[in-house]
């Protein structure tokens, strides 16, 4: 054979690797959905949740130390940024169940690419999240919250909130292959609201004690409320430190980092299932 055969042999055998990887993953993807038809509890529930949280918030709780101007224009992408990072429970509940029926051990033993089954529970995620951050922002405009810097800044921010889920998501993954239980993936769910918490999506670091507003100011979490404070045009409190003045570099720095360690640890853990 060829040199140019060959390549081109090695070129069309890739290619077809990767289409199996995209229709099997797509497959995957479709099963994923349709759980949302079985369970459509489970999706309105998921749904409502952070609007509840927006409105608790924003009407009974109130807040806004430390934030000049409308605390709704702080409130609200702070919010949307809590969305991103909760919501988690049914992903992992998900992988965890079907651990645990020992349907991911049958998939495994089907001719198909052994990524499918995460790339399709992401891929499922995703599309979850885009259609609970359109209807966060919808409830915020309904409150009165408005973004002022156009339509590509908008997209931005949309976009730096979605690498944020997709960060999670994959913490979550592996987290709930860590767990193999359903009934533990509540005591790992805990975890979760401390970092949430322990953010600036709700109060101003300026309101807290030195020390808690530096961790404050460094949480991930943080760094993708204040970019997106600032793509929307909403006032925020934003300190003079450098994570507060660099905080677009950190809102991607932060997820890319997180995926490269947590992305690599869920699909080694997925492999690691079958020995």
């Amino acid at each position: 054979m060829s040199v140019a055969a060959h390549g081109a042999g090695t070129a069309h055998g890739t290619r077809s690797r990767l289409s199996w990887a995209a229709a099997d993953s797509w497959t995957m993807t479709r099963r994923e959905l349709a759980h949302w038809a079985r369970q459509p509890v489970q999706v309105v529930v998921g749904l409502v949740f952070p609007v509840m949280m927006l409105l608790m918030f924003g009407y009974l709780i109130g807040g806004g130390q430390g934030v000049d101007g409308d605390f709704k224009s702080y409130l609200v992408p702070g919010m949307l940024t809590m969305t991103m990072a909760f919501g988690l429970e049914a992903t992992m509940l998900s992988v965890t169940q079907d651990l645990g029926k020992g349907v991911i051990d049958r998939f495994r033993s089907m001719p198909m690419n052994s990524g499918a089954v995460l790339v399709g529970r992401s891929v499922a995620d995703m599309l979850q999240s885009v259609v609970g951050l359109a209807v966060m922002i919808a409830v915020g405009y309904a409150i009165g919250w408005r973004w002022h810097e156009g339509f590509v800044p908008f997209l931005g921010a949309v976009g730096l909130l979605l690498l944020l889920r997709f960060a999670m998501l994959w913490i979550g993954i592996h987290l709930a292959m860590v767990a193999g239980k359903p009934e533990l993936v509540q005591a790992v769910q805990i975890l979760v609201w401390p970092v949430g918490f322990l953010s600036n999506a709700i109060a101003s670091p300026e309101s807290m004690p030195s020390w808690l507003g530096a961790v404050v100011e460094w949480n991930p979490m943080s760094a993708t409320a204040t970019a997106v404070r600032g793509l929307f045009g909403n006032p925020g409190a934003e300190g003079g430190s450098w994570a507060a003045t660099h905080a677009e570099l950190l809102a991607v720095a932060w997820p890319v980092a997180l995926v490269a360690v947590f992305f690599p640890l869920a699909v080694k853990r997925f492999r690691d299932l079958s020995r």
